[in-house]
């Protein structure tokens, strides 16, 4: 866990600098990061800001569907504007976020595309005013 947090806190630091953080060799260190990879217990990639790159508009969707969820959810997980997808319980059968260019583009993608996908029943979305809080430190605090 120690070498996940302080990947979580700089994902650039290096092998050398963990291993003098949490007592390993950098060797160590290495061969440990790669287990976590490969078993898929984390990834390490740059996260960036939808606002600084173009997309100004985030919603969350919640829909609720007839018939069987999945296909539903795997035609979702195509979508370039949707970066995830919940299965759930209560009042909607699937959740997405969706990250759009503006509120022409957050229309055309819930109107013209998920609305269209059969057995989507309906559609109800959350739009994002402001983010308060993003973080990504689950498992080690």
């Amino acid at each position: 866990m120690a070498i996940i947090e302080q990947l979580q806190e700089d994902g650039r630091r290096s092998y050398a600098a963990i291993g003098k953080a949490v007592g390993l060799s950098e060797a160590a260190v290495r061969q440990r990061v790669q287990r976590l990879l490969d078993q898929g217990v984390m990834q390490i990639v740059a996260v960036t800001d939808p606002l600084t790159v173009g997309y100004h508009r985030q919603a969350m969707v919640g829909m609720r569907v007839e018939g069987d969820i999945e296909p539903v959810a795997d035609i979702l997980a195509t979508m370039d504007e949707v970066d995830y997808v919940v299965i759930t319980a209560g009042s909607f059968d699937l959740i997405a976020e969706l990250v759009c260019e503006d509120d022409d583009h957050l229309l055309e993608i819930i109107n013209k595309r998920i609305r269209a996908i059969p057995g989507v029943r309906s559609t109800e979305s959350f739009v994002y005013l402001k983010l308060r809080k993003q973080t990504y430190t689950w498992g080690t605090r």
